[in-house]
């Protein structure tokens, strides 16, 4: 048997995005996920890869919610009411998890469920030279009751995000899409080397898929990432290539429009997690129904961000980091200030005002503390 948690009210977010766009008789949820939460424990400052029989010292260190965590709490940030469905374990890493993600977060958890007996899935990461490289350990949350089983409906939502995989069909998917939510998907690599897009079966629910170049050229059989994404904007209405260091590429499969953003140059110190808080910029973008490069650009931005800092979920940005970093960069010699306004203008009716100067410095969770550290 598996026992909920009582909810907690969710805290008000610096900006609502969707504050325009809202009304009453509107989904309470904006955006709905389920998977897998893993305790992720982040090691950083590696001058190097470790090596075989020697012993490596990080000079960063930090733990937080990982797996589809990282999503949950970019889209929070982002200030859109966000629901999650997920296993929770036992253990104290799996109370310290929601512990983070519905008090710390004010993500709705009430669909999700703590297991007992059931240990936590751990993924330990290191970042070094702009990469990163995991082990993970955790095993499928047992079956459980009727009673205590994850939602087969899932809520009315404005948005769902979804990741999809070969040969695998969510029924969830499905009945989201038919109750009107927008499903945006992205995809993992695929291990059998098929490659193969019918495979890929809930691409039909989708309202945006969003690849990166080397899944988006191996499926369409292509040579050119763009070429790639205006061959997926055939079985989408929004296809959305990244393509690293060069920024993402977008077709509007319905009008035909597209929009490239080059990337934001920053110093990365972990790259854990960007890909999702990019998803979760677009999303937001898409909710709110801005322009197309409008969309791309704050997605691009918002990853940017979360690569200068350690960390899943612990590097999603929030609006006040948003405001920082513009109030910074206008002014910053190595900016341009009329090409910086031009691409990022219609944030300016969005930023509240910078409490902080940049860059910020967040506290970092660890396990063990009572209290927050000062």
């Amino acid at each position: 048997m598996t026992t909920a948690r009582g909810d907690q009210p969710q805290p008000d977010a610096e900006v609502d995005p969707l504050v325009c766009l809202r009304e009453p008789t509107d989904p309470a949820c904006d955006v709905f996920l389920t998977g897998t939460v893993f305790l992720d424990i982040i090691f950083t400052g590696l001058d190097s890869a470790p090596v075989r029989g020697t012993e490596s010292w990080a000079r960063g260190m930090g733990s937080s919610p990982g797996g589809v965590a990282n999503m949950a709490t970019a889209l929070a940030r982002l200030g859109l009411r966000t629901s999650l469905a997920a296993a929770f374990g036992d253990d104290h890493y799996g109370e310290y998890c929601w512990d983070a993600l519905e008090q710390g977060e004010g993500i709705d958890l009430s669909l999700s469920r703590t297991v007992p007996g059931w240990h936590s899935p751990v993924t330990v990461s290191m970042a070094y030279e702009g990469e990163r490289t995991m082990v993970s350990h955790g095993h499928e949350a047992p079956p459980v009751d009727a009673a205590g089983a994850l939602p087969a409906y899932p809520p009315h939502a404005r948005a769902a995000v979804a990741s999809l995989a070969p040969g695998r069909s969510e029924e969830w998917v499905a009945r989201a899409a038919r109750g009107g939510a927008k499903i945006f998907a992205d995809v993992g690599w695929d291990d059998t080397g098929r490659w193969d897009l019918a495979g890929l079966a809930d691409l039909a629910h989708c309202e945006a898929f969003l690849p990166n170049a080397a899944e988006a050229m191996r499926y369409t059989r292509t040579d050119c990432p763009r070429a790639a994404a205006r061959a997926l904007a055939d079985k989408v209405r929004y296809a959305v290539v990244t393509l690293g260091a060069e920024g993402a590429y977008a077709v509007d499969g319905a009008s035909g429009e597209t929009a490239e953003v080059p990337a934001i140059q920053v110093s990365a110190l972990d790259p854990t997690g960007a890909g999702d808080v990019f998803v979760a910029g677009f999303v937001t973008g898409t909710l709110a129904d801005w322009p197309l490069a409008d969309r791309l650009a704050f997605a691009g931005l918002t990853a940017a961000l979360s690569v200068q800092e350690f960390g899943g979920s612990l590097s999603a940005p929030t609006w006040g980091e948003i405001a920082a970093w513009w109030q910074h960069v206008q002014g910053h010699a190595m900016q341009d200030p009329e090409t910086l306004r031009d691409r990022y203008a219609f944030l300016e009716r969005l930023l509240p005002a910078p409490d902080r100067p940049w860059p910020l410095r967040r506290a970092v969770p660890t396990i063990g503390f009572r209290a927050a550290a000062s």
